[in-house]
């Protein structure tokens, strides 16, 4: 039986047979697995792939609360899109210097400027966020991707996750779930809403069994 991430592979291995740079999209609600899925894909091509998290457009905490948005961190209004989108405009012209991308570091929940090298030699560049396929501030993002996937994950499998991410980085349970409802619920109703725009549904394995 043929898994979702084989089928995955599969379909990038048809994108790769096209000329030049393949800028691929991963959609998906907060701890749906986008990260996993990106991680594995770029495995799969150690020599000619790189993620670009999306996440590491955050705005610093210290911006958050400049704008009062501290208590939405996560939301659409609370990171840098239009630098976003210009890096892509960058990484999608790229021709023979380094373009560099920030990186989230969650132990600290802080950006960290240019902390990914996109070498332009890579073959592939996986782009893993949440708001790919949003309109409004992020609507420029979708004409950089040569195809977008929406992760798919079962919302109590993804709760699950995020409370343990959650605590995992230092809040307590009561904490983690308070978050949940009250910030990544509501973010994660936006970005479903944006599903239908993907190219391809990707029905993670784990939820299969």
């Amino acid at each position: 039986m043929t898994s979702s991430f084989d089928m995955a592979r599969q379909r990038l291995d048809g994108l790769l047979t096209q000329p030049g740079r393949v800028i691929l999209g991963l959609v998906g609600a907060p701890g749906g697995g986008k990260s996993t899925l990106a991680e594995g894909l770029a495995a799969h091509y150690p020599d000619e792939a790189v993620v670009v998290p999306m996440d590491g457009f955050h705005l610093a905490n210290c911006e958050l609360r400049r704008l009062d948005r501290a208590g939405r961190k996560g939301a659409p209004d609370t990171f840098d899109a239009a630098g976003f989108t210009a890096l892509l405009a960058r990484i999608r012209h790229q021709k023979t210097e380094t373009v560099y991308a920030p990186y989230f570091a969650r132990e600290i929940e802080e950006p960290i400027a240019n902390a990914i090298p996109v070498l332009p030699d890579r073959k592939l560049v996986i782009v893993e966020g949440n708001y790919l396929l949003c309109d409004g501030a992020w609507a420029g993002v979708r004409e950089y991707l040569d195809e977008s996937w929406f992760v798919a994950t079962d919302e109590t499998l993804r709760n699950q996750w995020l409370e343990a991410r959650h605590v995992h980085f230092g809040r307590t349970i009561e904490e983690a779930r308070e978050w949940i409802a009250v910030t990544d619920a509501p973010n994660a109703r936006i970005i479903l809403e944006t599903q239908a725009k993907a190219d391809w549904l990707y029905h993670p394995e784990w939820q299969q069994a």
